[in-house]
C-alpha cells in the first residue's frame, strides 16, 4: 500500500548549497526570481540568508548544513514541508558532513521528493508544467513491504 500527499500549487522549496556553490545557486535564484516568488522558500544557514539579502525573497533560514541545517530540512521533509529541494552541491570537495547530504538525500527518495543537484535539473524542474498544479506524491509504505517479505519467508 502507498500513501498520497498532495503538493499544493503553491509548492515549499528547500534551496541549500555548498561553498563553492553558493556563488552559482545565488545567480541562478536571482535569474529566476519572478517565478520563485511564487513559492514558499526555506534554507540552510548562509545560503538562505544569502539569497534573501541578495534578491529580497523571504527564505525561512535553518542552522548551517554542518551544524544540523541538512538534517533540518530532512525532518521538514518527513512532516510532509518541503515539497522539493535545490541542491547545489560541490561533487569534488568532501565536506565534513557528508553522511548528514546523504541522509538528507536518502530521505527525499523515502518521501518522493524531487531533487536538483545541479543547474540543468533545477532548471527543468521549475520551469515544468506542474509547478503551477497540484500534485500527489507517492509514498511507499515500506514498513508493509518489510512485514511482507518477513512473512514469505
Amino acid at each position: 500500500m502507498n500513501n498520497k500527499i498532495k503538493m499544493q500549487k503553491q509548492k515549499h522549496i528547500a534551496l541549500i548549497a555548498h561553498d563553492n556553490r553558493k556563488e552559482d545557486l545565488l545567480n541562478w535564484v536571482e535569474r529566476n526570481r519572478e517565478l520563485l516568488s511564487r513559492h514558499f522558500l526555506c534554507g540552510t544557514g548562509t545560503t538562505a540568508a544569502l539569497i534573501a539579502e541578495k534578491t529580497g525573497l523571504p527564505v525561512k533560514g535553518y542552522k548551517s548544513g554542518p551544524l544540523g541545517g541538512d538534517q533540518q530540512i530532512g525532518a521538514l521533509i518527513a512532516e510532509g514541508q518541503v515539497d522539493f529541494t535545490i541542491f547545489f552541491w560541490d561533487p569534488l570537495t568532501s565536506q565534513p558532513h557528508d553522511p548528514d547530504v546523504k541522509a538528507l538525500l536518502r530521505i527525499s527518495v523515502l518521501y518522493d521528493i524531487p531533487v536538483a543537484m545541479n543547474q540543468s535539473t533545477a532548471d527543468f524542474l521549475l520551469t515544468s508544467e506542474l509547478m503551477d498544479k497540484e500534485y500527489e506524491r507517492n509514498i511507499i509504505d515500506y514498513y508493509s513491504r518489510l512485514r511482507k517479505n518477513i512473512s514469505a519467508q
